[in-house]
């Protein structure tokens, strides 16, 4: 154990610093932490740079998500050996490597943001009677980003594209509990609150208490499309979907492929980039082929009695392709759709002025959503957003039934891009000789 010496103070300095960088990579580290940090090296001194790392992890992380993010600080930051460079290169466009070529350990880009920020050079002096005004994303640009394809965007308009999905506001369906608590106005009488309220003025019942239902948000569950044609706007969901988690309704959320894969744990994190890399990385069949029927029906036997409750909202994003029988598909479909209080379709094909569900997947599906909207920019996300912070239409049972029994003739309306299109349905099928004499 090395004992103090006259230059701990740059020791604490550095610590301070060390904070900083991992405050500005997004981890919660105050003031205090900082403070028990140092107390804390004082006691247990400076052995190894193991026990370094040891300590300050004991001290500054409180969160299990935020290990990965700690130890990537930790190696860049504790290090003396070119480490400028290193940042410079953090900042540099990844490239792709050779076949069989070990790939580098996984680095936050946030981490060279906040360890090295990038410095932009004076600019050249100016006239005085010259007035330049600089927008470094001005409205116009932002309504184009807002009804740009994620699939034509380029790299510049995919990050500003994420920047300003973060800071989409989402509100959340309130769901009237069983639970009650206080109110301010007249409603229910609360006898306990009120007797409890006597008991401190000394039996004197001033004024009564009232309570009313408590309200939460209704549960959110996703299942997301990651086959090929859907890899693009799949990514961009799961940054979506990545923001709804950390909003204050309960998520649960999903890929599939070929295979299903539960990926709420690996979303928990609160860097999105890293989370969804996570996801990247963990799904064998990302990219790949689909399997929707399969797909459903793994989810309605293994986790819909898990994780989907009656009162849930399930968010359902794919574009429908199936190939082969769609008959088992309308089953697990409608066994989903009774499962839960509300399904939204969201499907990128929507996207085309000229769409008609032509696709036996796409008309086998259909007559089994509350909701058929599309998933393609911004524009349409934010749309989705309005509609979770909606309540529910109701559906009546005996509506519900005649209507999957005899789909009615007519058109699904449904709004693209501020434009009303009409969709033709199948013709409904002759009822049957029960059904006729029920």
């Amino acid at each position: 154990m090395i004992p103090a010496r006259p230059t701990a103070g740059l020791l604490a300095t550095n610590v301070m610093h060390f904070a900083r960088v991992l405050r500005t990579a997004g981890m919660p580290v105050g003031t205090d932490r900082v403070l028990l940090s140092l107390e804390a090296l004082q006691v247990a001194g400076l052995g190894s740079r193991r026990e370094l790392h040891d300590v300050l992890a004991a001290c500054l992380l409180d969160r299990l998500e935020h290990a990965e993010l700690f130890d990537q600080a930790f190696e860049l930051f504790w290090q003396e050996p070119d480490l400028e460079g290193r940042m410079r290169a953090l900042l540099l466009p990844r490239v792709q490597l050779q076949p069989g070529a070990v790939p580098a350990p996984p680095e936050n880009r946030r981490l060279g943001e906040a360890l090295f920020p990038r410095q932009t050079p004076p600019p050249a002096a100016e006239p005085p009677e010259q007035t330049e005004i600089h927008a470094e994303l001005t409205w116009n640009d932002r309504e184009l980003l807002r009804k740009a394809d994620f699939e034509t965007m380029t790299a510049d308009e995919w990050i500003a594209a994420r920047r300003l999905l973060a800071r989409l506001a989402l509100l959340f369906e309130p769901i009237l509990t069983r639970r009650r608590g206080p109110a301010s106005g007249p409603g229910r009488p609360d006898w306990r609150a009120t007797l409890a309220a006597a008991g401190r003025r000394g039996g004197h019942i001033a004024a009564p208490r009232w309570s009313r239902p408590r309200a939460k948000p209704a549960p959110l569950v996703v299942l997301a499309d990651i086959s090929g044609s859907m890899s693009r706007y799949s990514r961009m969901l799961l940054h979506f979907a990545h923001a709804l988690g950390h909003a204050d309704a309960r998520v649960e959320s999903f890929v599939f492929g070929t295979r299903l894969t539960r990926t709420t744990r690996l979303l928990k994190g609160r860097d999105p980039d890293l989370a969804v890399a996570r996801v990247v990385q963990a799904v064998e069949d990302w990219s790949g082929g689909t399997r929707i029927t399969q797909s459903l029906h793994l989810f309605n036997r293994q986790w819909a009695r898990r994780v989907l409750p009656g009162n849930a909202t399930v968010l359902l994003i794919s574009d429908g392709l199936e190939h082969g029988d769609t008959r088992e598909l309308a089953f697990e479909m409608e066994r989903l759709h009774k499962s839960c209080r509300r399904l939204i379709w969201l499907n990128p094909l929507l996207r085309y002025a000229g769409f008609e569900p032509r696709a036996g997947g796409i008309r086998a599906m259909l007559p089994h959503c509350d909701a058929f909207l599309p998933a393609h920019n911004l524009e349409s996300l934010e749309a989705l957003a309005q509609v979770l912070s909606r309540a529910a239409a109701p559906r009546g049972a005996a509506a519900t039934m005649r209507h999957r029994r005899h789909p009615p003739n007519g058109t699904l309306r449904s709004a693209i891009d501020g434009r009303v299109s009409s969709m033709a349905l199948p013709a409904p099928a002759p009822p049957a000789a029960a059904d006729r004499q029920a």
